[in-house]
């Protein structure tokens, strides 16, 4: 089946880089993206006409929201830590346990990964939190992730994520760190068997990777275990690293040594190791401590994965994206936060680097649609994604420029990070498959799926004061904006 595709701007690729096609025709063959450019010689089964719109490659989100986010609970609502973000000694005593049944659990990664379609994401590296498991993510939740992945048809990078330690706040205010490395080494060998079963399933949908949770939760054999298993299986390995002071706090009194320096020593970083959100590095604002972290992980070939929403959420920011880029290193972009909207990332991306220059000049739109295209996809060595291009995988991804909220185009890129929101998808292609049609996704009602979700979360939220510290009701952890009458 061939499949002709045509827009008012089409995104090309040629000579390593994007360029923008006026008019521009794209042709899928089954999986497989056979022609761009105009006037295609050849004949064609089907013809999509998209109109006033732009045509481009599929974004790619390596750290892609897969559950019902709960930081945007701590939006107003800080510090962190004493707003359940962190396990008090008493919860850990009374024994953790699984707050979502598996059919929850289910239900929340086929809803995210049909959301993450919705807003143009075609290749998708799930993450979820762990506040609320009794430890780690399981196989079994994760043979249903693959087949909900399938079924909808994004591309996903699956793996269960697994830690031998994590950290808690005694009823002092002090945090320390609990460990329970036979259980973690159990979950990593659980996390290998996963791998080794579903890696290149699925008509290549499906890839494996593995996801030790975060650096401060890991002991040194769990970190070497994992390295030699992204060796022998030759698949990606992501670790959220730098990513607080809490946590480079936390390394440095363990290990004497920074996150980066002690994932070095262990053998950890190459050119497979992907490492979200690397903005608490040697020399970035209100790090005092003397070291060459960026140094460490551009010479390992490290990619980083840059979530500019939740980031600055935080207050926080890489120092600057235009420095990451200079050192060579490669950025690519995770949405990690409600809502799984990488248009909304690409657009703040450039407004803190420039706010972190003091510039205008060294960050432009192109670098953060880069970053969520090709910097993605070469990230996870795979040169048939992120580009439209003979050859490449026909993952396809269609912004609707003809309704007036758009604005005014004065060029395609910029004119999308300006006006555009993921809002704005009117149709995704995966792999060739059609996987969003004018905006609704085949077979998935997404109200319904909206209303359950709300469900969802008011019985998490319910259950906050057991885990939080001091056990303080609901309405003292989560203040209102305005008094409530």
């Amino acid at each position: 089946m061939r499949s002709l595709l045509k827009a008012r701007y089409v995104v090309g690729h040629e000579n390593g880089q994007h360029c923008l096609l006026d008019h521009g025709e794209v042709v899928i063959q089954d999986d497989r993206i056979v022609f761009v450019g105009r006037d295609f010689p050849g004949e064609a089964d089907i013809i999509h006409d998209f109109g006033h719109a732009l045509l481009g490659p599929g974004l790619i989100d390596l750290d892609a929201l897969s559950d019902l986010d709960t930081t945007i609970l701590g939006y107003d609502n800080q510090p962190a830590w004493e707003k359940g973000r962190i396990w008090p000694k008493t919860y850990m005593d009374r024994g953790p346990y699984e707050m979502y049944s598996p059919g929850e659990l289910a239900f929340q990664k086929r809803y995210a990964f049909a959301l993450l379609l919705r807003h143009g994401i075609t290749t998708a590296l799930p993450i979820a939190s762990l506040f609320y498991r009794a430890w780690g993510e399981t196989p079994d939740e994760f043979d249903s992730a693959a087949d909900s992945a399938a079924a909808l048809g994004i591309r996903a990078y699956l793996g269960p994520a697994y830690r031998t330690g994590n950290s808690f706040i005694h009823e002092d205010g002090r945090i320390a760190c609990h460990y329970d490395e036979p259980r973690g080494l159990a979950e990593l060998d659980a996390a290998i068997a996963f791998a080794r079963r579903h890696d290149n399933t699925h008509g290549g949908l499906i890839r494996a990777m593995l996801a030790p949770d975060r650096v401060e939760t890991c002991t040194p054999e769990l970190i070497r275990r994992t390295a030699a298993a992204v060796r022998d299986l030759d698949i990606p390995v992501r670790l959220h690293a730098c990513q607080s002071k809490l946590e480079y706090d936390l390394v440095l009194q363990q290990h004497a040594m920074s996150p980066p320096e002690w994932l070095a020593s262990l053998g950890f970083l190459t050119p497979r190791s992907i490492i979200p959100h690397a903005t608490w590095v040697s020399g970035a604002r209100g790090l005092d401590r003397p070291g060459n972290d960026l140094d460490i992980l551009g010479d390992a070939g490290v990619s980083i994965v840059h979530c500019p929403l939740v980031s600055a959420r935080g207050g926080r920011a890489l120092d600057s994206f235009s420095k990451y880029k200079a050192r060579g290193l490669t950025i690519g972009l995770g949405t990690d936060t409600w809502p799984p909207d990488l248009l909304a990332n690409m657009h703040i991306g450039v407004l803190l680097g420039r706010v972190a220059d003091g510039s205008a000049l060294h960050t432009r739109a192109a670098d953060l649609y880069d970053a969520a295209t090709i910097g993605g996809a070469d990230a996870l060595h795979r040169p048939d994604l992120g580009r439209l291009m003979p050859g490449a995988q026909a993952d396809i991804t269609v912004f609707d420029f003809a309704h007036p909220l758009i604005g005014q185009v004065i060029d395609p890129i910029q004119t999308l990070l300006i006006g555009g929101a993921g809002r704005d998808v009117r149709d995704v292609f995966v792999a060739g498959r059609h996987v969003v049609q004018n905006g609704a996704i085949p077979g998935f009602d997404l109200a319904a799926a909206h209303a359950a979700a709300q469900a969802q979360f008011d019985g998490l939220i319910a259950k906050y004061p057991e885990r939080t510290w001091k056990h303080p009701p609901v309405e003292r952890i989560f203040t209102s904006s305005y008094p409530r009458r």
